[in-house]
């Protein structure tokens, strides 16, 4: 069996099936599970810390572990990295063998951190067969040196081991997101898979096609100029379930844009880079709060009124902001799941005017968009209200991803066309 800890909702078995294979997963979160029923994935519910080693024992060709990244995400209180100590000693002593896990446990400032140890309870279980062929995690980049703990004890016993840091956006996924990624294997050599895409496409040369351009998010969407005009919105209200974000007012005015078709994306080909949204956009939008009570709400001619689609992260000041025609940056949620947002610009200079519609009003992602930026299909079974899907979704592994990683240790060439997510 391939054997899958803190499986998740899914992202390391979705790439499987895609490849022709299944894995066990072991995961805890209800609606994780919930989400992974309901995609056919086999699941044991279970407290990774918990459950015993010995039913994988002679039966393990492959191990893969993505451990919670809430400890030592820049998205929550990173208490992980203060825990780093702790964590490194507990790997140390599971690999020899040594059980010390509750004394480090009651030490720790985040009850979470220490589950970064918890592969190597398995690994270790699994050595004593020879097992397993092959392994593959991934976390955080500020846990890579724990993964450089982890290579040295797997060099150790045997393993050829590669781990680094890779982007996402360099193997077709329509998001920068960096991760740090371990990859060994006792029959090949370990190392990275050869990126496919770059932030700035590359012609072809004698030595064959040069890497694509980073994939957009309107490709991944399936949004053009005419057809999707405007993201799509669930009702029922935000993710948590709470009343509506905005006004149905605003939602009339995006359906009026839709009829006529006047949205259109931004320039393909432009280069990546980081926008801040900030004094400007007030200045030439107004807001609610700031609008006098009798003023008419700002509005633009005709030719100024094809709206620029971007996708927010958050509401704070430093918040990232990309165009559709660039990837999305990196997707978490949480605490945040209400506050990542499309917002609208004017394609060109706007001119005062009454007959025009304003700029719309922000509108939150939905779970199904936020899904396909992280390459599940958009009839992904997610579990769950609209909060628990979206934390599913911000902590899962991008199965294209995976799909790329996973590929050269089954021996299966991965086919990016079987990852082709816009309906």
């Amino acid at each position: 069996m391939i054997l899958d800890l803190f499986a998740g909702p899914g992202g390391w078995s979705r790439a499987l099936h895609v490849l022709g294979v299944r894995d066990v997963g072991l995961e805890w979160d209800q609606w994780a599970c919930e989400t992974r029923y309901a995609a056919g994935q086999l699941t044991i519910r279970t407290d990774v810390a918990m459950y015993p080693t010995g039913p994988f024992i002679g039966r393990t060709r492959g191990l893969i572990a993505s451990p919670p990244c809430q400890a030592w995400s820049m998205a929550g209180k990173r208490l992980g990295l203060l825990d780093q100590p702790l964590v490194h000693a507990a790997v140390a002593d599971l690999a020899a063998g040594r059980d010390t896990r509750e004394r480090l446990l009651a030490a720790c400032r985040d009850k979470r951190s220490l589950l970064a140890a918890e592969p190597m309870r398995y690994l270790y279980a699994l050595n004593t067969v020879g097992e397993p062929d092959w392994v593959a995690m991934e976390e955080v980049p500020d846990v890579l040196p724990l993964w450089k703990q982890y290579a040295a004890i797997l060099r150790g016993w045997g393993f050829s081991v590669w781990y680094g840091i890779l982007n996402a956006a360099d193997f077709g996924v329509p998001q920068t997101r960096r991760r740090a990624i371990l990859l060994a294997s006792r029959v090949r050599t370990a190392q990275p898979p050869a990126p496919t895409h770059a932030q700035v496409g590359e012609p072809e040369t004698l030595f064959g096609p040069g890497r694509a351009r980073w994939v957009s998010m309107a490709e991944a969407l399936g949004w053009g100029a005419t057809d999707r005009p405007v993201p799509t919105v669930c009702a029922g209200g935000g993710p948590g379930g709470g009343p509506e974000p905005f006004p149905s007012g605003s939602r009339k005015a995006l359906s009026d844009a839709r009829e006529r078709g006047t949205w259109t994306p931004r320039a393909a080909g432009v280069v990546l880079q980081s926008r801040r949204q900030g004094a400007g956009a007030v200045a030439r939008h107004g807001t609610r709060k700031n609008r006098a009570a009798d003023a008419p709400a700002p509005t633009f001619t005709a030719e100024a009124h094809h709206w620029s689609w971007s996708l927010r992260s958050n509401n704070q000041a430093n918040a990232t902001v990309r165009p559709l025609s660039e990837p999305a940056g990196t997707l978490f949620f949480g605490h945040r799941a209400n506050e990542c947002t499309w917002v609208a610009e004017p394609a060109s200079a706007p001119t005062e005017s009454t007959d025009t519609p304003a700029v719309p009003d922000p509108i939150r992602i939905t779970a199904r968009e936020a899904g396909l930026l992280q390459t599940f299909p958009a009839d992904y079974p997610w579990a769950g209200n609209k909060g628990q899907q979206f934390s599913q979704i911000g902590n899962a592994v991008p199965p294209l991803l995976a799909g790329r990683l996973l590929a050269p240790h089954l021996g299966v060439a991965l086919d990016p066309n079987d990852f082709t997510l816009a309906a």
